[in-house]
């Protein structure tokens, strides 16, 4: 465990200095990524991916509906 743990020392040292040395284009370009990927994860799946499931109480309903869903694609 101590090798492995080593490993994971060095590993977050190496980011972190990285981090800390990084130019203001390199910061910039980190911000417009974060920017990105709240756009992606949290402002489109409110849009554009509805909770289906939501009114359905146990697993056994929610499977159900999936068939029935699969089901009903073909027809």
């Amino acid at each position: 465990m101590a090798a492995s743990g080593n490993v994971l020392i060095r590993v977050y040292r190496f980011y972190r200095d990285g981090f800390r040395e990084m130019s203001s284009l390199g910061r910039t370009l980190w911000i417009v990524i974060l920017i990105k990927l709240f756009i992606m994860f949290f402002v489109l799946k409110l849009f554009f991916f509805p909770d289906a499931m939501g009114h359905l109480e146990t697993e056994q309903q929610k499977s159900e509906y999936v068939m029935d869903q699969l089901l009903n694609i073909n027809r």
